[in-house]
């Protein structure tokens, strides 16, 4: 069942909401004569009006038992903001110029995490638009963008929205982002969209006003639950399942990444997630190709992304928040919340291994046992990350890695990630060592909200001991340090980390042991005592093995036991790379003991294949 008002060949515009406990429902729509139309109710719940003559542009709201006023939950279209009558949009109209894109498959993604209204000064898809051929150039092949459904206000995050199929005004709107999709196919770049279906934001939801879509069964951080397996539950899976299939048909977006799906509680027979990636499955055979499902989780759950078969919800992928943790607590020795559970090299050396650190292991953090063994899990399941929207913005000041470790620290994690056999995801600016921070921002309009804002960040800071006062997220200047500082790529130091990112990703697609993500052939030890890592891949003929010093000081590290000629093909401590000068020899034909910079990593290929 399509909710909202939806367009069909012939012109007819049908009109679709769901408010099962209402007694009467009625239309109103301006076209742009004001017109009140009874709606006729189906035995689900389902009220319906179908008109002629309906332009595109025609502004439409709701009335409830001739009490209520309100907009449409399924509304496309919010350009007054969520307080306001709800727009037609005519999704015929919009001229397409991607017939010939096929979906890039999951094992060859390089993502790249951005926000809409910080990535440039204009804050709109449009603009990102001129920033696609450097990031193609940089090897990016797929931009996933923060939320972009309709939330209050014009500065957000994107996880208080609450219209989910309405496209954020302010960044241009339903069209804006056809415009943007469509660019990015016909120079080769995916769009992944970041998609809520764990709560509605605080502000302008009127979602109770229809129908029960939460329930009181389970509680989240945010509230009271999506209603997905209670008493009139299947409306609410049909809205959220539409939702996806709606974003993949109407803006020819390439895949979904589900946020925090550890807050989507069903214990119905068929999990939510498993009939999502069920309908999105029999989408893709229909459009002949492939759509993608990627869960954001921090449940380290190997039946996320397990097939139906073995009892899985068959999601495409999922997240490894463990490398991130890994990674970030070696280099800055933070121990607080959740990184107390990491800091040590055996825990970046199982996570490299297995994709989780955590299976079934005792998390100090949580005090309990935490994760499942991922081993047996093709690699290419896992994004990872050495920073992303949450890692940085979620610290009181917003503080990138940039601006907390060294300039070899930041080369040292990109390899990590890079060279990882998983899916990289870049988050916008690492790739330069943007300096600006990543702050929470919002725009509420209600000052009992905003004031309930400042409050709550205030406590869960202290929570966490961070001395002094977070940055108001309400004010607009918090909102302003945000923007990138695009033009510093191709400046000094900047430039050089761009261009080791550039090298990374061309090493990574050029060498087959590195390009196929496989379990098999991939080696890793750690040498606790020397903070450092020796890794080896291997594919069919082609072998690499690469060194991380995690150390600050010089490390003594002796090469594989494995013959032939080995090349040198990276090396961070390099003066080209800004390096204080390698001591690395350029080729290998024995095993020996070599000599890491601190915070420095290696690359070697063997030549004799």
């Amino acid at each position: 069942m399509r909710v909202g008002a939806n367009y069909w060949d012939d012109g007819r515009c049908e009109f679709t909401v769901w408010a099962p406990q209402r007694q009467q429902v009625t239309l109103q729509v301006w076209t742009p004569e004001e017109h009140f139309v009874p709606m006729e109710k189906d035995r689900e719940g389902y009220w319906c009006a179908v008109l002629m003559d309906v332009p595109a542009g025609s502004r439409y709201q709701y009335q409830l038992d001739a009490e209520l006023s309100r907009p449409d939950p399924a509304s496309h279209y919010q350009p007054e903001g969520v307080h306001q009558p709800s727009v037609v949009v005519n999704h015929h109209l919009f001229h397409w110029h991607d017939s010939h894109w096929n979906s890039i498959p999951l094992e060859d993604l390089i993502i790249y995490e951005l926000h809409v209204g910080t990535f440039t000064p204009e804050g709109t898809f449009e603009a990102i638009i001129d920033r696609i051929p450097q990031l193609l150039e940089l090897g990016i092949n797929a931009i996933e963008l923060m939320p972009v459904s309709q939330f209050p206000g014009s500065r957000n995050w994107g996880y208080d929205g609450v219209y989910l199929y309405g496209v954020q005004a302010s960044y241009g709107g339903p069209e804006g982002l056809k415009y943007l999709v469509d660019a990015c196919h016909q120079q080769g770049m995916a769009v992944i969209m970041d998609v809520v279906y764990n709560h509605f934001g605080p502000e302008g939801n009127y979602t109770s006003d229809f129908g029960p879509y939460f329930t009181g069964k389970y509680n989240t951080p945010w509230g009271k639950a999506i209603n997905f397996d209670d008493a009139h539950s299947p409306a609410v899976r049909n809205f959220f399942i539409e939702n996806a299939l709606y974003w993949l048909r109407e803006y020819h977006i390439d895949a979904l990444r589900l946020d925090a799906i550890h807050a989507i509680y069903d214990f119905g027979a068929r999990h939510i997630l498993a009939e999502l990636a069920h309908e999105v499955e029999s989408f893709s055979q229909q459009q002949g190709r492939k759509f993608l499902l990627i869960a954001e989780s921090d449940l380290n759950d190997v039946r996320v992304i397990h097939p139906r078969e073995k009892g899985g919800h068959s999601i495409d992928a999922q997240w490894s928040d463990d490398l991130h943790h890994s990674v970030h607590t070696l280099l800055t020795g933070e121990n607080n919340g959740y990184y107390q559970d990491f800091g040590e090299c055996y825990h970046l050396e199982k996570v490299l291994r297995e994709g989780f650190t955590y299976s079934w292991n005792y998390s100090t953090d949580r005090k309990r046992y935490h994760g499942s063994y991922a081993g047996d899990c093709p690699p290419s399941q896992f994004v990872v990350c050495s920073q992303n929207h949450d890692q940085v913005g979620n610290r009181m000041l917003g503080e990138r890695l940039t601006t907390l470790v060294s300039f070899e620290a930041l080369k040292l994690a990109a390899a990590t990630v890079i060279l990882s056999p998983y899916i990289p995801m870049l988050f916008m600016g690492e790739e330069y060592g943007e300096e600006a921070p990543f702050l929470y921002f919002i725009s509420h309009t209600d000052p009992g909200l905003v004031e309930a804002v400042r409050k709550g960040r205030k406590a869960e800071f202290e929570a966490f001991h961070a001395v002094g006062e977070p940055p108001d997220a309400q004010s607009l200047g918090t909102f302003k340090q945000c923007i990138l500082n695009w033009q510093k790529r191709t400046q000094g130091k900047h430039q050089v980390l761009w261009n080791l990112y550039q090298k990374l990703i061309q090493l990574r697609r050029q060498i087959p042991a590195l390009k196929q993500l496989q379990r098999e052939g991939f080696v890793v030890e750690s040498i606790e005592s020397e903070k450092t890592f020796i890794v080896q891949r291997r594919y069919q003929q082609s072998h690499v093995f690469y060194l991380l010093n995690y150390s600050d000081q010089n490390a003594m590290v002796e090469t594989p036991a494995v013959s032939g000629t080995w090349h040198k093909q990276l090396d961070s401590s390099e003066t080209q790379w800004m390096g204080d000068g390698s001591s690395l020899p350029e080729t290998l034909t024995a095993p020996q003991k070599l000599t890491l910079s601190p915070q420095s990593f290696g690359l070697y290929e063997k030549a004799d294949h």
